[in-house]
This record gives structure tokens, sequence and C-alpha cells, in this order.
């Protein structure tokens, strides 16, 4: 499960990537820094796996993790092949979600790729690019299925009627994402056009150290922009996040944030916000070899969470031993949550839910 980083040249793409990955992708004053998509796979901000691990104090910590892709700046007519525009829409089609990066600062030393600083103007660019892609997929999609409709094909005129509705939704300029339709309709004809709008999206508004905490003009506009379009906005002082990055002292760091108001760096806020964006969650394995995060999708049956340890659990998976995260802590260790009566077995119709620490039986 990937999440892209996406906006114009020059917004702050790759040193929000360098932020989140400590990859360090070249990042530099001038449009098109980043031509190949850089992918970082980056560790999921958790304070309970690190109270696990005192409890258990066992031989390794593995952290969930989630992959972030810094994807090639997209100009004007990127959608009709303009700069970096087909390479940069087939990597954004790879992701599974968006976090679309506005400048949201003035700064005269960073030239703009358009001039001026208008985040407003940036978010709609992209749209309309991202928009025309979809409508030229859906439009020859359509024309094929039109074909078939005409010789009474019911499934097809079905088809056509839905696709009908998402021409006019993008030609309304709205993405896909805000489309209403029934969950059938939607896993029968939207979902294999792979549309790029209809991936969920977060809105980094890239300020300054002085617009870290509560944010600025430029915000409220782009707040204002999106309250209808169901999708998160999150702030962020990415230069100030990169220099705080820089420091090797944990304390230094800590005071660094201390000084501009924050509690914790926007970066593992804005990480943790993606693993949601992308749908995911954590449940936990907990042995003196290992205290692991496991990441699966939210919903996922037990058979299907222990399909990522080994497909052999899942195709052997008899029962589920699991304890809920705060009755581990309150209790202190396995053995006093089965004294107290605290661990439940599972069969394979029980959907896992966040936090759970999970002893899977299997045989194949």
């Amino acid at each position: 499960m990937k999440a892209g980083i996406v906006g114009l040249p020059n917004v702050g793409k790759s040193t929000l990537f360098n932020c989140l990955s400590n990859a360090k992708a070249q990042s530099a004053n001038f449009p098109f820094c980043t031509i190949e998509p850089n992918i970082g796979v980056v560790n999921v901000p958790d304070p309970r796996i690190a109270s696990l691990e005192g409890l258990v104090n066992p031989e390794r910590v593995v952290p969930a993790t989630v992959e972030i892709v810094d994807i090639a700046g997209l100009v004007k007519g990127a959608s009709k092949g303009e700069g970096l525009g087909n390479q940069f829409l087939g990597n954004i089609r790879e992701t599974d979600a968006i976090l679309h990066v506005l400048r949201c600062f003035d700064n005269d030393n960073i030239v703009h790729v358009n001039g001026s600083v208008d985040p407003l103007r940036d978010k709609d660019i992209i749209d309309m690019e991202l928009q025309l892609k979809d409508l030229e997929t859906v439009e020859k999609k359509l024309e094929k299925v039109k074909r078939t409709a005409k010789t009474g094909n019911k499934v097809a005129q079905k088809e056509a009627a839905v696709l009908d509705i998402i021409k006019l939704h993008l030609e309304s300029g709205a993405p896909v994402r805000s489309l209403e339709l029934s969950e059938d309709d939607y896993t029968a004809f939207v979902k294999p056009l792979q549309c790029i709008t209809a991936k969920p999206v977060m809105y980094v508004c890239n300020v300054d150290e002085k617009a870290a905490v509560s944010g600025n003009s430029y915000v409220d506009q782009v707040k204002q922009a999106v309250a209808s379009e169901n999708a998160e906005v999150l702030v962020l002082a990415v230069a100030t996040e990169a220099e705080i990055n820089e420091l090797d002292d944990f304390e230094e760091r800590q005071l660094f944030l201390k000084d501009i108001g924050l509690e914790e760096p926007g970066s593992a806020k804005l990480i943790r916000s993606a693993y949601k964006l992308l749908k995911l969650q954590t449940y936990f394995t907990a042995g003196v070899k290992e205290v692991r995060a496991w990441t699966i999708p939210i919903g996922s049956l037990a058979p299907e969470a222990a399909g990522v340890i080994h497909t052999d659990f899942e195709k052997g998976f008899i029962r589920a031993e699991v304890i809920a995260y705060n009755d581990y802590v309150e209790f202190g260790s396995e053995a006093k949550v089965k004294e107290a009566g605290k661990m439940r077995v599972e069969g394979k119709n029980y959907t896992i839910k966040d936090g759970d620490v999970v002893h899977f039986l299997f045989n194949v």
C-alpha cells in the first residue's frame, strides 16, 4: 500500500519526502528536480509498540510501515503530455492514496513555477489535469461499452448509464471520489477504471515556521475550498521539519519543537494520517523473540490477518487467541491476562480490531 506525494514543481515535495523517510531525495530550488519517483518505507509512529516492548522485553521490535512515493512535479497540460505529465500520471496511478502538497508560504528566494503563491490556483491546476486524464479513460471505455449496449446487452446498458454519470461528474470539475453511487455499481463499473481522482486525498499545506501551529490565510483558503471533498487538511512547516530532522540529539529536537509550539513532529502526524488514509490498521504479536506490528486493511478477518504473517497461517487457520491492547497493558503480561479471563478465543469470522495482540493457531 503506497501513498504518493504530488504537487506542482518546487512546492516542497522532496523535502517532505526526506523528512518522512530520511532517504535524502534530491531537493533543490528549481522545477523538475525529481524525475524518477523516490520510494521510502516509513515507520508508523505508535507508542503502543514501545509499551509492549517494555512489558515483554523482546530480542527485537518491528514497527508497522507504510510506503511513501515522491513523484515528479506536474504542470498545466500534463494530461496531454506536457512536462513530465505522462510519467507523473502513470506513477500516481500506481499509488493507493494521494498526499497533495500545496505551497502556503511567501518567500521571494524560492521560485514558484507560476510566478506567485496561490494554493487554490495550484490545487485547481493539478485537479484539472487529473480529471482530464480520468475523463480520457472514461470516454475510451464508454465508446466500447456503448457499442455492446446497442446489441441489447443489459449489463452493458447499465454500465453505459453509470459511465455517462461519471463523465458528466468529471466534466463539472469534480473528482470521482465525490461521486455518490451504490456500492455494487462502484465495485462493478468504477473500480476497474482505476481513476486517479477516485483515490483518497490529504492536502498538506506547506507553511513557514511561524504558521506551523495555527496556519495562515492561505491554509484557511484551502480548508474552505476542500470542505465539500471530505478530505483531510494537514498543516506542516516542511523546511522547519527538515531542520529538526538534521538534529541528532533527541532532547535538542524536543526543545526545537517546544520553541515553535509543537508536541511532536508534524511529520509523525502526517505518517499516521497517511496510514489511516490508506484504510490500514495495526495488530500486534508479542513474544520474547519479537514484538511486531502487522499492517492489515481495516475490516480484515482473522484468517486474512494471519495470512500477512505467512500464507500457511491463513490456509490452515484454526483459531486466534486475542488480547485487547488495553488489557495487556493493564495486567502486564500474557499470563496475567489469562488468569483474569481476558484472553478471547476467536474463530475465522472474527474481525481483527486495531491494537489487538494476537496469537494464531494453524495446521497445514
